[in-house]
């Protein structure tokens, strides 16, 4: 058998797994790669982004002035660029420092590790998080703090798909805008962060002010941490795939059904 050390002491790749261990980092990699491109395309747009009563999610809250009037709230005249690219700064930061995308793209982008128990390039060298820009992951919780406020807008967006010009209805666009918000919503309250700011910091929960009301909202978000990976990837395609319907009807592609 070999020995702990020529284990330890092998180069890039080596290991000695017998499976087809590059898969899940190559598939990660595509999958990133693909919704992300798509995310970016459309962030950069700036048009067929609005078909009453459906608004994007991507460009939620609209604040530039380029917003249609229906869904403009700030008017901002010195921002010439596409209105979604002012809420990047926070979905991408949440997105980007979140505990599960970091293990997803560590691995699928900068091969450290390319998966358990498999050689990578700085060998016995680690540094963790705690050097620039590794540093910033510990912005998450902050990150999280300011999502909030984005997901109240995408929650008012979802409610107000369901209002037409002829009064309440629900077409295609409605049900689709209503499952975008589940799946974010899982993954938000999914959020590592969150679940330690209900639970953690707390010895006795019996002992904790609110302890029992406390004990069972951190029980309810733990449910959604088990399952972060699954909210997380379904959240991210189809947020695409909400942009995309709404980018088709706004275009005259094909007309919203309307069921209702």
């Amino acid at each position: 058998m070999e020995s702990s050390v020529a284990v330890r002491d092998r180069g890039f790749g080596k290991t000695l797994r017998t499976d087809r261990w590059w898969v899940p980092p190559l598939s990660v990699a595509l999958g990133l790669g693909f919704f992300g491109l798509y995310a970016t395309w459309a962030i950069l747009q700036g048009g067929n982004y609005f078909t009453d009563p459906y608004l994007s999610p991507f460009y939620s809250p609209c604040i530039a002035a380029s917003c249609p009037e229906q869904i403009r709230l700030l008017g901002l005249e010195w921002w010439p660029f596409s209105p979604a690219i002012l809420m990047m700064g926070v979905i991408l930061g949440f997105r980007g420092t979140c505990y599960y995308y970091r293990k997803a793209y560590y691995r699928a982008y900068f091969l450290d590790p390319p998966a358990c128990a498999v050689g990578e390039f700085r060998g016995d060298r680690y540094g963790g998080e705690t050097k620039f820009p590794w540093i910033l992951q510990n912005l998450h919780r902050y990150f999280l703090y300011a999502s909030i406020v984005i997901w109240l807008f995408l929650t008012y967006d979802t409610v107000h798909g369901f209002f037409f010009e002829d009064g309440f209805g629900v077409g295609l666009g409605s049900l689709i805008l209503l499952l975008n918000l589940v799946l974010l919503s899982g993954y938000w309250f999914g959020c590592h962060s969150l679940r330690h700011l209900l639970g953690g910091n707390v010895d006795c929960y019996s002992c904790a002010l609110a302890g029992k009301a406390r004990y069972k909202a951190w029980k309810g978000v733990s449910w959604f941490n088990k399952r972060h990976m699954n909210w997380a990837w379904f959240s991210l395609a189809f947020v695409c795939v909400t942009d995309l319907y709404i980018r088709l009807v706004a275009m005259g592609t094909f007309q919203d059904p309307r069921l209702f």
